[in-house]
Parts: C-alpha cells; sequence; structure tokens
C-alpha cells in the first residue's frame, strides 16, 4: 500500500467503457506499425515452459516463477513464463528467418513477487520481439537505429488516439534522446537510479537509456539484468559497456519516468560465457538454451518486450494499472483508489 501514488485531483479522460474501446484501438494499431517497421511475423507463444530448461526468464535472478507438476507428463514441473527473452530466440532459429526479419508475439506472465504499485501487476502482458542480425549489427548505431523506429510507432499512435480523443493531448517529442547510465551516475553521483531517471526524462521526455545491467563506475548496476539474454558487458563503439537499454518516456499523470520498453542486441556465445561467471553463475552453461547458444546454434538477433498495459496506461493518461487490466489488488488499495476517483477494472 505504502507503494500506491494517487495524483492530486485526478479525474480520468475516458470512461470505462471508452477505455475498453481504446484499449483495443492502441493495441491493433501499435502492433501493426510495428510489425511493418521491423518486419515481423505474428506468432503464438507458450504460457509455460518446462523447468531446467533456461528457457524461462530469470530476471533478476530472485523472483520465484509459478510452477505447477503435470500428471499426465510424470510429473513434469511447467513454469509459468516470466518472459519469452530467451524462448524467441529459440523460433527465429527454428523458423529459419534471414537477417533483418522477425517474430512478434503476445506474451502473458506471472509475477508472483512483483511489489505492487501504480504500474506493477501480478499479471504482464507484452509485446515480445525479436529479428535475425548478422555479426555487423552488434552495434550501438543498429541498436539506436531500431529504438527510432520503434519510437516512430510510439508518435503515430499518440497521433492516433488524439485523433479520435481530442482530450488526450500529445506530449512525446520529436525525437527520443540516447543517454548511457554510466554518464547519468557521473552528473547525478548522489542520487539513487530512478531519481536519476526522473532527471534524465523530465528534461528530454522521452529517453533510450542505454548500458543497463554491468557495473558501472560506482561499483554498481543502473538496474538488474540476467545475464543470459541482453548484451550488457560486450565495449560498444562508444567506449562504453553495453549493448542495450530501456525505452523511458516522462509520465505527466504520476509525473516520473515511465518504462515502457526493455529491449538490447543479444548475447553471443563469447558474451555469454562471460555473463555467467560475472554474475556466479556458469552452471547455467549445461542448460538446454544455454548449451545450444554456446555451440553457436541459435541465430544471432536483436530483441526487446513493449508493455502492452503499460502503453495504453501511457497514452489514456491512466493513473493506475488496474485501469487497464484486470489482475488482483490488496484491499487497502482497492479502497484508497475507489476513494480517489481510479476506477480499477
Amino acid at each position: 500500500m505504502s507503494q500506491l501514488a494517487i495524483p492530486k485531483k485526478y479525474k480520468p479522460l475516458l470512461s470505462v467503457k471508452e477505455t475498453e474501446h481504446a484499449i483495443v484501438m492502441i493495441k491493433d494499431f501499435f502492433q501493426l506499425a510495428l510489425s511493418t517497421e521491423l518486419n515481423l511475423t505474428r506468432v503464438t507463444a507458450p504460457l509455460f515452459v518446462p523447468r531446467g530448461t533456461g528457457l524461462n526468464d530469470d530476471l533478476n535472478g530472485v523472483e520465484r516463477p509459478v510452477a505447477f507438476p503435470v500428471k499426465d507428463m510424470n510429473e513434469l514441473t511447467l513454469e509459468i513464463v516470466h518472459s519469452l527473452a530467451k524462448w524467441k530466440r529459440v523460433k527465429i532459429t527454428e523458423l529459419g528467418l534471414q537477417r533483418g526479419f522477425g517474430i512478434y508475439t503476445d506474451m502473458n506472465a506471472i509475477r508472483a513477487d512483483e511489489e505492487l504499485d501504480n504500474i506493477h501487476s501480478l499479471y504482464v502482458d507484452q509485446w515480445d520481439w525479436e529479428m535475425v542480425i548478422s555479426d555487423k549489427d552488434r552495434t550501438i548505431a543498429f541498436l539506436k537505429d531500431t529504438v527510432r523506429k520503434i519510437y516512430r510507432c510510439l508518435k503515430r499512435t499518440e497521433f492516433y488516439i488524439y485523433d479520435r480523443f481530442p482530450q488526450i493531448v500529445p506530449v512525446l517529442p520529436e525525437e527520443i534522446t540516447f543517454l548511457y547510465a554510466e554518464d547519468l551516475a557521473k552528473q547525478f553521483p548522489n542520487k539513487t537510479p530512478k531519481e536519476r531517471e526522473n532527471e534524465a526524462v523530465k528534461k528530454y521526455g522521452a529517453v533510450f537509456l542505454m548500458g543497463i545491467g554491468a557495473n558501472l563506475s560506482d561499483g554498481k548496476p543502473h538496474d538488474g539484468r540476467a545475464p543470459d539474454y541482453d548484451d550488457w558487458i560486450s565495449k560498444n563503439e562508444d567506449g562504453y559497456q553495453g549493448l542495450n537499454g530501456d525505452l523511458l518516456v516522462w509520465n505527466p499523470v504520476l509525473e516520473n519516468s515511465f518504462e515502457l520498453s526493455s529491449m538490447g542486441i543479444r548475447v553471443s556465445p563469447e558474451s555469454l560465457k562471460k555473463q555467467l561467471e560475472e554474475r556466479g553463475c556458469p552452471e547455467r552453461a549445461k542448460l538446454y538454451f544455454h548449451k545450444r547458444l554456446l555451440n553457436g546454434e541459435l541465430a544471432l538477433s536483436c530483441g526487446g518486450g513493449i508493455g502492452q498495459s503499460r502503453l495504453c496506461m501511457y497514452f489514456l493518461r491512466k493513473a493506475h494499472i488496474g485501469e487497464i487490466q484486470v489482475s488482483t489488488w490488496p484491499e487497502d488499495m482497492i479502497a484508497a483508489c475507489k476513494k480517489a476517483g481510479v476506477p480499477l477494472l
């Protein structure tokens, strides 16, 4: 409950019925824009994967996946996915896609250890996407170009919603700004990573913050990243560590930095080995996914996730993610939202 923030004098710009219609409009429009901008084919995706294969996303390595035994498969344990960060790479390899083409899918997950607040829910829905690249594409320049394409999709979606609901005025800047977490750490040495983000995103409106996962000059990472999907250890052409980042926008309702997407160039066999050692989990190299990657059997790729409820929450100027999706919340949070006029679905 202490994590809940209620904006002063908050009043939804759309009714619940209008919101439901607008959610469908945003999702249909944005995924078509994304698929055409990045050459992505839609595929179906699993809700659960076998335990012990390394296919599930370990997030920060401490979150417990929801798991269950299967009676008709000799009590095989399956895990609800946290995300499809690694599954997608196997999928594009199996499909035999060529460089510059990829997939996207609707990812639905349960994160039981999530700390619930305005933007975090037990239920996670996002577009997971992955594209095949070549070794020469493993650069910051390629990553920035991909981010700009995604940002164009955001801009088009913002106008699409404004054209239909004129009370929702566009606020995204024309261009997205690229910054390194290392530079923010040096600029704001006495602030927390979240406070640094707020300073930068409030100034620029939309930021792609690069270099997430590796230790910065202060000895700490800006934020956690699993060692087996994004490449955060390799030096890039700018002289920094990291080929990944977070897409952040300024949220005018909550008045803070708001993450819409996490993405990056994926690990090569060499960087995977280094990152497993860096994180103290070299034993993962024996798992199905990791063995295939280390053997050079998986396509080089770039990919990420884009929050569906987060995107709708932002474009519809909502104060709580529960105004976009149906989930389960603490009773005191439900009561506080009701009192403040925040209509949870």
